[in-house]
């Protein structure tokens, strides 16, 4: 059968839980780091596709398109720490992972993926200004707003910014971490990718903000000209935005599924106990 029941698919987030908590340092940031370069990729061409549209427009389609680099992390098997945020919950809420063993993962693939995603922003910026000698053209107009209207505007709000900013990334990660978990739900190459991209373009579409895909925004908007501070992008959004990710992935996805489909215990029969009287001769 193509399809897992929903019983059966938090019996694979079980199992991919404590895969993932098995996986060495150097296969965890080697794996974050495919995944932050495959997540810039698709943020990058989701700007790029969506230029010259309006408003719906753009942002239908924009999240239709960003999913092609999260359907790639999912077939390639890499490691995102967004979706890891629900499934080692997971683990750990069924015994089959221990709370270091979560942290360690989650710390190592976020660096990964932070690693990933400057890198190939980096290359982006080059490519788009001619090594630094030219204009960024459109899409880098594009980057520079986008980073803008994370930071800067945040920050205008003051307490209420940073507030919305994390609000934003837990409902972000309640669907992104759904489509991770999702991802498991086909054996067949079609079914996953079908699956994944109903939440995931969900969340991009309606703009919410994803700590991972902020990794590659921020330092390319930087490199390219944006008035925005290391410290304004950590402070006003890296840190509400990654906080708001764990809520939305570990409680509102890994924990809900968990106890919406607890596995059963089996239920021992009890053995009918006969009265043996003795006669006495």
């Amino acid at each position: 059968m193509d399809y897992h029941p929903p019983l059966k698919l938090m019996e694979e987030v079980e199992a991919a839980s404590k895969k993932k908590a098995g996986l060495d340092v150097g296969r965890m940031l080697v794996k974050g780091f495919m995944s932050g370069a495959l997540l810039a990729y698709g943020t990058a061409l989701a700007y790029k596709v969506s230029g010259g549209f309006t408003d719906g427009a753009a942002a239908l389609v924009a999240g239709a398109v960003f999913p092609v680099g999260f359907a790639m992390i999912i077939l390639l098997g890499m490691e995102l720490a967004t979706g890891n945020f629900a499934v080692l919950p997971v683990g750990v809420l069924r015994g089959k992972v221990t709370l270091d063993k979560l942290f360690r993962n989650w710390g190592w693939v976020y660096l990964g993926n932070f690693f990933g995603c400057i890198f190939v922003g980096f290359l982006l910026a080059i490519a788009l200004t001619e090594a630094f000698i030219e204009g960024h053209g459109p899409l880098g107009d594009k980057i520079i707003a986008v980073a803008i209207s994370k930071t800067l505007v945040y920050e205008h709000a003051g307490v209420n910014g940073w507030i919305t900013a994390f609000v934003k990334g837990i409902l972000c990660n309640w669907m992104v971490a759904l489509g991770t978990v999702l991802g498991m739900i086909s054996t067949s190459a079609t079914g996953k990718i079908a699956a994944i991209w109903l939440p995931v373009s969900t969340f991009f579409a309606l703009a919410f903000e994803h700590s991972i895909v902020n990794m590659f925004i921020m330092p390319t908007a930087i490199l390219l000209g944006a008035d925005i501070t290391v410290g304004q992008w950590i402070f006003w959004n890296q840190i509400p935005v990654t906080l708001g990710n764990i809520v939305g992935g570990t409680v509102l996805t890994g924990m809900l599924l968990h106890y919406s489909y607890k596995p059963t215990p089996p239920v021992v029969e009890e053995k009918p106990v006969h009265n043996v009287t003795q006669t006495v001769p």
